[in-house]
């Protein structure tokens, strides 16, 4: 540039109005460094002349990087991981199922779901308060079932009371959901009386916490469901379930005097599930509400289940009350999927197999996303759930040498 250190005070090359300190320091150290330095010009002309000091704007250098070592590395680089630890200012509600004789009730225990105050399984965090629950499903009535599951309870099945035996004490269930599918008017349309037998017959058979579900009519349900909370008072059922479409002041109502809960089932969506609850809650306490967000199987929208209830409990956990909710799956849906049952070409068989892994699979993945009461049907699924849940629940490390040659590992 054509700027100089001996030039007068009034020059202004360039059309720059350099201040004395600046030209000084120009002749002195020859170059300046700026940061942040921004320059807005129209046009700009440059003349370069021999001789003379010629200022200019030095850009930071760019710091080399060390040469590389040559050979080979002899061991990896350590370093200390620490996990983020973080608080949340919510925490999901705890929800009681079941009464023994103490509590007013028949039962010789009961369980309690929720109360987590990290998300699902984080114990580097919190260890969790209460481990996943799984009720196995009964039926009133024959219905048609997969072969894969036929086949361990077909000496049972239209023996409500008998299968809801085998479920406890063959094959490990913690509660028994009882399907009472005879109500349907387009069945055998029973009576709540007729229901109200069952549901002794079955109570007399097993002594775990019962979940009482109906046959989806909604008007059927609720005349069913007022009679055997009556019926039934103290023994706190889970009512399975009250929905938008049913007459949910008189539900929550016989609900809640007869000391009961209720399963509060909606699609899809957190709005509708927020919209319900604020319902429920005129009438009963927060204390006696599971939420059934609606389980989507293994290829029939799993991803989107799992992304709904995740969403779920975090917002529980960021505060948001409407959803600080226990929630319930309807895990046998996966059955409902034709890959789980349907005869395939050979490298997809047996279905004996195939089966109870799509249910389980549908079960582990929303076991991750803060599930605490899974619906199930396959002995086998049911096992390897509570088997993973256990180690999950008990914080062992586990020991990374058995993992190592996963890759090679031949089946």
């Amino acid at each position: 540039m054509k700027t100089l250190a001996s030039k007068k005070k009034d020059e202004t090359p360039l059309g720059l109005n350099l201040s004395p300190d600046l030209l000084d320091l120009l002749a002195k150290f020859q170059e300046i460094e700026l940061e942040d330095f921004e320059l807005e010009v129209k046009d700009l002309e440059l003349w370069l002349e021999s001789g003379g000091a010629i200022p200019r704007l030095a850009m930071p250098q760019a710091k080399l990087a060390p040469a590389l070592k040559t050979g080979k590395p002899t061991s990896l680089l350590s370093t200390q991981f620490t996990p983020p630890i973080e608080t949340y200012p919510g925490k999901v509600m705890e929800v009681k199922l079941g009464a023994t004789r103490g509590e007013g009730g028949t039962r010789g225990r009961s369980v309690i779901i929720g109360g987590e105050t990290s998300p699902a399984f984080y114990s580097f965090e919190r260890p969790m308060v209460h481990p996943p629950v799984v009720t196995l499903d009964v039926f009133d009535m024959e219905v048609p079932l997969s072969k894969a599951v036929k086949m361990h309870v077909k000496e049972v099945v239209g023996d409500p009371a008998a299968w809801a035996k085998l479920a406890v004490e063959k094959f490990g269930a913690d509660m028994v959901t009882v399907h009472l599918i005879s109500i349907d008017p387009l069945l055998k349309d029973a009576t709540p009386k007729d229901a109200c037998k069952t549901v002794e017959k079955v109570l007399q058979a097993v002594d775990v916490p019962l979940v009482i579900g109906g046959c989806g009519d909604p008007v059927k349900d609720a005349d069913v469901f007022a009679e055997i909370t009556e019926t039934f008072a103290g023994e706190r059922f889970l009512i399975s379930s009250i929905t938008r479409d049913m007459d949910v002041e008189r539900c929550a109502k016989f609900v809640k005097k007869n000391g009961h809960v209720a399963l509060s089932f909606t699609p899809m969506d957190l709005n509708l599930a927020r919209e319900l609850n604020r319902r429920l809650y005129d009438f009963m306490g927060k204390e006696d509400i599971v939420m059934d967000l609606t389980t989507a199987a293994l290829g029939y929208g799993l991803d989107y289940a799992f992304t709904n209830m995740e969403r779920a409990k975090l917002a529980g956990l960021m505060g948001d009350l409407e959803l600080a909710h226990p929630m319930s799956s309807g895990t046998t849906n996966a059955w409902a999927a034709r890959e789980a049952w349907l005869k395939m070409s050979a490298e997809w068989e047996p279905r004996e197999l195939r089966g109870p892994l799509w249910e389980v699979t549908t079960a582990l993945t929303l076991l991750l996303a803060g599930v605490d009461l899974f619906m199930m049907m396959h002995p086998a699924a049911v096992k390897t759930l509570k088997d993973v849940s256990a180690k999950l629940v008990s914080g062992k490390k586990a020991e990374a040498c058995n993992f190592v040659d996963w890759v090679s590992v031949k089946p």
